[in-house]
């Protein structure tokens, strides 16, 4: 099946999702994979693929309706398969919706928000989104959305990863590689997370305790040891000696050397076979963001190459890319949509457009701008410059609007209330209680 093929069977069965409101929405699915220039979320209705009047816009996401179940199953069926006897690296993250000043949508909850320079209260409020994408294997922002579900202020964004982690891995039919920012060291993730038929891979804390096997019974009096020897990424002493090192190079050929310790475990789940691993790389400058040394941990095959999976963990950071150009190129979280439902879909279709840009990649020459660099591999932006062409090859699956008249408005002497407003939810659940599988 050819790329224009695939293309066409997503656009149709992707349109199938959308239950209420259908052709609406697909006309902003185009509108927004064709129209680059737009800088609002109300702008889109300005283009031509927009075949109805701007308050359908808002109208289509306010009435519509999605099937978000076979829409992941959608977006599983077409990604590409890795080449073989390789993994598939899955990055799974969440992203916060600031919604500071809008009281009067519900469930909204305290944000941190990241990057910020020094302050004291980096905090916003706003909803959070949690994203699996499958990563490319150059850090990049060509990730492919596989599920993006909302975190309502009843549950935490490490129980929401596992349910998209649950659902997805059996789809996917190939080996797969959960990489995990610091954000999920948790315990309770690490041992649902066993019973997947996947391995993670998890960015760990400098003041997390692991501990290595308990030694043998000394035959004396008393309960005998139940934990061996303390290991602590920040306290050095307790390092000890490490079950191999690994001295080289990475991709770029920069210097690196990858200890690790196995057979490792923690005191509440002492069942659960851990292996540590530390990353030095001596070129990084050993600030926050880029430190010289990191400590992960490794969920899955005892048995397997640990070097080589550390030091893919890189491909991670192609979700960071992924996630700016949601919100910069795709207009994410511009749209002031008033519920947390309608924000829902206009993510879906987020998701939708991204992952059509993706399948598209190969079909549309790229648009570049006279100061972009034409040695480097196509953005998705560039790709999304040429869209336009395409779609007018590969046809629209919505039908034409048609004709209604005119509105007869509101009855005389209706009175329209104000809007209800929505207190912010500040207090977050905590995660169940640890049970063993």
């Amino acid at each position: 099946m050819d790329s224009c093929t695939t293309l066409k069977g997503f656009r149709h069965e992707a349109y199938a999702c959308f239950l209420r409101s259908a052709d609406a929405l697909w006309n902003a699915v185009d509108a927004l994979m064709s129209t680059p220039q737009a800088t609002s979320f109300a702008e889109l209705s300005q283009s031509l693929w927009f075949e109805r009047k701007w308050p359908s816009l808002y109208k289509a996401f306010v009435r519509g309706r999605i099937d978000e179940g076979r829409l992941r199953s959608i977006f599983v069926r077409y990604l590409k398969p890795p080449k073989p006897g390789s993994w598939v690296w899955i990055g799974i993250d969440a992203s916060s919706i600031a919604r500071a000043e809008a009281a009067t949508s519900a469930d909204r909850t305290a944000q941190h928000v990241p990057n910020l320079p020094e302050c004291k209260k980096p905090v916003t409020f706003g909803w959070q989104f949690s994203t699996v994408v499958a990563l490319p294997s150059v850090p990049s922002s060509w990730t492919y959305i596989l599920d993006q579900r909302r975190v309502d202020s009843q549950t935490t964004a490490i129980e929401v990863a596992y349910e998209q982690l649950a659902s997805l891995v059996p789809q996917l039919g190939a080996k797969a590689i959960v990489l995990l920012d610091r954000g999920y060291d948790a315990t309770w993730l690490w041992c649902r997370c066993s019973g997947l038929q996947a391995g993670v891979l998890g960015r760990l804390k400098s003041n997390r305790c692991l501990y290595r096997e308990a030694p043998p019974p000394t035959g004396k009096r008393g309960a005998p040891r139940k934990d061996g020897d303390k290991l602590q990424p920040k306290d050095t002493s307790t390092h000890g000696h490490p079950d191999g090192v690994f001295s080289g190079t990475d991709t770029k050929g920069r210097p690196v050397q990858v200890t690790f310790w196995k057979h490792m475990h923690v005191k509440a789940a002492r069942w659960l076979q851990l292996t540590v691993v530390r990353v030095v790389r001596p070129h990084a400058s050993n600030k926050e963001r880029d430190p010289r040394s990191s400590w992960f941990v490794w969920i899955g095959d005892q048995e397997a190459d640990v070097v080589q999976i550390a030091l893919g963990y890189v491909l991670r950071f192609g979700q960071e890319h992924g996630y700016r150009f949601d919100k910069q190129a795709l207009l994410w979280e511009q749209a002031r949509l008033r519920t947390p439902e309608q924000f829902e879909r206009w993510s879906q279709v987020v998701a939708i457009v991204h992952n059509q840009l993706v399948l598209a990649r190969g079909l549309v020459q790229p648009q570049l701008r006279p100061w972009e660099n034409r040695e480097r591999q196509p953005t998705p932006q560039q790709i999304r410059r040429g869209m336009d062409k395409l779609l007018r090859t590969l046809g629209t699956p919505a039908c034409a609007p048609q004709p209604r008249g005119k509105s007869k408005g509101r009855q005389k002497g209706e009175r329209v209330k104000k809007a209800e407003r929505f207190a912010v939810i500040r207090k977050r659940p905590k995660l169940p209680h640890l049970v063993p599988l």
